[in-house]
């Protein structure tokens, strides 16, 4: 009696395991509809390039305006924008190509489309002609104006004086520059 049992219940199974592999195999040729993926966070918050230990140089009417030394750059196509960290050398140069300072920071990011630069922590600039050396913890660099700018705390050191204040603008060079509000001063230093 058991062996007509199992007979009789592999005669069922066959049928039923035949009946669900053709329904599986039927419904694989139906159209498969997949759903749309958005590229829009990733291009927004991935860099579509990235470079380790580079230089970037800008030109200005074919003459050479400044040179970014930068230890990792990361450039976002999408927001139009390459940051810079881990060390951030910026060399100036004037007109006749030649260079009249240098920026340090430990990150800066630049405006692809203006060509603009905000240099943050630990910002210094030195001026190649008088060594006039000018700190503050975040720098704006205009393209456009072609002035170094920011509202934060600066502090000058100059051949012949000493000024610490609050907001500043400046050439790249740093021979001519001006504090907003002057909260120290020392001159005739020698």
């Amino acid at each position: 009696m058991k062996k007509k049992v199992i007979h009789i219940t592999s005669q069922l199974l066959l049928p039923a395991l035949c009946a669900l592999l053709f329904i599986l195999g039927s419904s694989g040729c139906e159209e498969k509809i997949k759903p749309s993926v958005s590229n829009t966070y990733f291009s927004q918050n991935y860099p579509t390039q990235e470079s380790w230990n580079s230089k970037i140089t800008f030109t200005q009417d074919g003459k050479l305006a400044a040179i970014i030394h930068a230890s990792h750059i990361a450039v976002f196509d999408e927001r139009k924008e390459t940051y810079l960290d881990d060390g951030v050398r910026v060399e100036f140069y004037n007109e006749q190509s030649v260079r009249t300072s240098v920026l340090t920071s430990k990150r800066a990011k630049v405006n692809d489309i203006t060509r603009d630069l905000e240099a943050s922590e630990n910002v210094i600039v030195v001026s190649d002609s008088d060594k006039t050396t000018l700190r503050s913890q975040k720098l704006f660099w205009s393209d456009a104006k072609q002035l170094i700018h920011t509202t934060e705390y600066v502090e000058i050191d100059a051949p012949d004086e000493k000024i610490q204040g609050i907001g500043m603008e400046s050439d790249k060079g740093l021979k001519r520059y001006k504090i907003f509000r002057v909260t120290g001063r020392v001159e005739n230093i020698k």
